[in-house]
């Protein structure tokens, strides 16, 4: 029989002997009562009380100690969050701490009132059980939101072959900044994860070392898709920049292509308007239509020669 409850920020769910109780931004008066009846150190008390920018695992006699990061989209989607999740994970209890709200463990909570959920698993139920759920869940989550950016990096595609190379560029920052806010976020995992793997088989037996394998392989997993996302989108920023110098350097020889077919016209109207007492063909009958003819005879010339030079 499964019970849960909360009572301020403080949410508990229990299975058989398993208990998982899920903290909300504690206040130091909850924190106290939770160590006292878990016996958890007064040292792990106060670290859970504040947000911890470093990730970290340690071990404490019967208890391990895990500081997660976990990269969680905005609502409006525009930006990453890293969020902070702290776990004390024992033989019958499982205790998670953030100071946001976060919906991976929103929905972890439902499917922990589902009774398949552990009630196919051989295993023997434990905390380090109910972590392996809970991170898989939590990987996921990260996975789907990676997923999603699936159609914004179609539109990158498109939009760089389809002539918007100069639109794109603000759309493939954008996107960067999403991923480098992953890769942050999940920097430590790896090795944070393999030192778990390698203590948790004291902990809780040698059969749970297949499902702390997991974990990490739940991680690469999450980790490949990412490293997929920022090597597409890198091979398309470098193709978007050489479209778009390619584009700057056919603007620059036009202009001065034209530079150089102006030139002459300006030579020729600067050389016939000097004030000199005797000019050439000024004067004389249709001089005007002369001199006009003479510029379009330099101007021909000087764009026949670009085309027989092949700068045009």
């Amino acid at each position: 029989m499964k019970i849960g409850y909360t009572l301020n920020m403080i949410s508990k769910y229990t299975y058989k002997k398993l208990t998982w109780i899920d903290l909300e931004s504690p206040t130091r008066d909850e924190m106290l009562s939770i160590c006292e009846e878990y016996n958890l150190p007064e040292l792990v008390g106060d670290e859970l009380l504040i947000p911890n920018y470093r990730s970290k695992v340690d071990k404490y006699g019967d208890l391990m100690y895990l500081i997660l990061h976990f990269p969680i989209l905005s609502a409006n989607a525009k930006k990453s969050i890293e969020q902070e999740i702290d776990f004390v994970i024992g033989h019958d209890f499982l205790i998670t701490t953030h100071y946001e709200t976060i919906d991976p463990l929103n929905s972890f909570s439902r499917l922990f009132s589902k009774d398949s959920i552990m009630d196919k698993r051989v295993i023997e139920h434990n905390g380090g059980m109910l972590f392996y759920f809970m991170a898989k869940e939590l990987y996921r989550h990260t996975e789907r939101e990676l997923e999603d950016l699936n159609p914004i990096l179609k539109k990158i595609e498109e939009g760089v072959f389809q002539g918007n190379e100069k639109a794109m560029v603000e759309l493939i920052s954008k996107t960067n900044k999403k991923l480098l806010d992953f890769k942050q976020a999940l920097r430590f995992h790896h090795d944070l994860l393999s030192s778990f793997e390698k203590s948790s088989v004291h902990f809780f037996g040698d059969e749970f070392k297949y499902y702390a394998s997991a974990i990490v392989g739940e991680y690469n997993k999450t980790v490949n898709l990412l490293e997929g996302h920022i090597d597409f989108l890198r091979e398309l920023r470098n193709t978007n920049d050489s479209l778009l110098s390619t584009k700057m350097s056919n603007i620059m020889k036009n202009l001065t292509m034209a530079s150089f077919i102006v030139f002459p016209l300006s030579l020729i109207a600067g050389i016939f308007g000097m004030n000199a007492q005797h000019m050439p063909i000024i004067g004389a009958n249709n001089d005007f239509w002369v001199i006009v003819a003479i510029m379009l005879v330099a101007t021909t010339y000087m764009f026949m020669w670009f085309r027989y030079k092949k700068w045009l």
